[in-house]
């Protein structure tokens, strides 16, 4: 009895590597130029656009890493512990004190400025005082501890935060330490997003039997936003072929970027490619990656157009390894390839060779305590589930086939991907 292969979109031709494809498609798009200066409270998330040199040392003076005692080099307890007369009381904040003088021991707290010729701290926990108030110091601690030099973090001028970065909250942290209140940034990435295809309804809309309510679109639009786009909104374009291409040619001009879901694939209902052939030019279709294997991506008057696969999981998985790349490109940024963290597999699957797959996975502590990826139970790149209900991406390279209980796989968990 004849068979149809279970691989939908098995048909002519070689397929891309998602390697080649993320090379082509984003030495393809040019950095857009257009900087702004933000407020520093509203710049994670955005592209730094100007090195940034550290203006001052941090931290910025010599200070107390403990609560405790301080004293100089020179006076440090030999074999035994020693007594100490109390000179002064440093508080963090306050003033600068006088030298701390020769033979004696000064009160000091975490963040505090160190004393002249001061260069150690003990702990007050490992501080005594005896019955005559003297500071009672043991014997053992090395030169120099519990102490922060000035610059030791970062010195003076050099390169703290690089452009093209993508700032996070640390980031954010380490420009404030430096009394900033202003970061250059590029411009956010202007995106306009369609979803295609007569089964679709938007939510809020009236839905027919036969119609799916669109979650593609508005899953895409928040994943856009985490990057930092701007996103417009366009709703759903219908499959037929002079209403798409006219479509995207109306917003080509005014976006960076024309992001696309459904309508890639081989069906007679699916005219994304025509569209675009028919006003720009395609420069890739197919990749070698499952879920995801009908991804298309064109010009259209100087402006890439990214189509994504209809099915949420594809679209998700795609949009991970083709879109967030293209939109660093686009606004000039470091490459962020994600980075698989190895674990072990506690699940059979098979696979073909020659293309990169992704399992959607949990997480569980195994009896030995070390962590294990879970498969989904259910195979489906419909089903919205298997990405509410896991907590990331089992990647399966090229070269394997096969995956046994207890094999090393690299994850890639949510968390890190958006």
């Amino acid at each position: 009895m004849a068979q149809l292969s279970d691989d939908c979109f098995a048909f002519g031709g070689p397929m891309m590597s998602v390697d080649e494809a993320v090379g082509l498609i984003t030495t393809r798009v040019s950095a857009i130029a257009e900087l702004e200066t933000v407020a520093l409270a509203d710049a994670d998330g955005r592209v730094l656009a100007r090195d940034v040199a550290a203006p001052l040392p941090l931290p910025p003076f010599t200070n107390s890493a403990v609560d405790g005692y301080a004293l100089r080099n020179a006076d440090l307890p030999g074999s035994a512990e020693r007594a100490f007369p109390l000179d002064g009381r440093i508080q963090a904040g306050g003033p600068a004190q006088a030298p701390i003088k020769p033979g004696h021991t000064a009160r000091i707290f975490t963040g505090a400025p160190m004393p002249p010729e001061a260069e150690t701290v003990f702990m007050q926990e490992d501080v005594r005082i005896d019955d005559s108030g003297k500071i009672v110091l043991p014997p053992g601690l090395k030169r120099g501890a519990n102490v922060r030099s000035a610059g030791e973090d970062i010195p003076q001028g050099h390169l703290a935060l690089r452009a093209g970065q993508r700032l996070r909250p640390q980031h954010v942290a380490l420009a404030a330490a430096f009394g900033l209140t202003r970061l250059d940034v590029v411009r956010r990435i202007r995106v306009a997003v369609f979803s295609t295809g007569d089964e679709l309804a938007s939510p809020g809309e009236p839905r027919a039997a036969s119609q799916l309510f669109d979650s593609n679109r508005f899953m895409l639009m928040a994943m856009l936003r985490r990057l930092g786009c701007e996103v417009s909104d366009l709703g759903i374009l219908r499959d037929e072929r002079t209403s798409l291409a006219s479509g995207l040619k109306r917003v080509a001009g005014h976006h960076d970027l024309i992001l696309t879901t459904g309508g890639v694939s081989t069906g007679e209902e699916d005219h994304v490619k025509a569209a675009v052939e028919s006003i720009g030019s395609l420069v890739l279709w197919r990749m070698a990656i499952k879920p995801g294997r009908p991804v298309a991506m064109g010009i259209i008057d100087g402006t890439p157009l990214i189509g994504l696969p209809g099915n949420p999981v594809a679209s998700f998985v795609t949009f991970v390894h083709v879109v967030r790349p293209t939109v660093l490109a686009l606004a000039g940024g470091l490459p962020e390839p994600p980075t698989p963290i190895p674990l072990r597999a506690a699940f059979t699957y098979r696979k073909k060779a020659g293309r990169r797959e992704y399992v959607r996975a949990s997480l569980r502590r195994a009896q030995d305590g070390g962590l294990e990826a879970t498969k989904f139970p259910r195979e489906g790149a419909g089903l919205l589930s298997s990405l509410v209900e896991t907590d990331g991406l089992v990647e399966l390279g090229e070269d394997i086939t096969n995956v046994e209980p207890g094999q090393d796989v690299g994850f890639l968990s949510y968390a890190d991907l958006l």
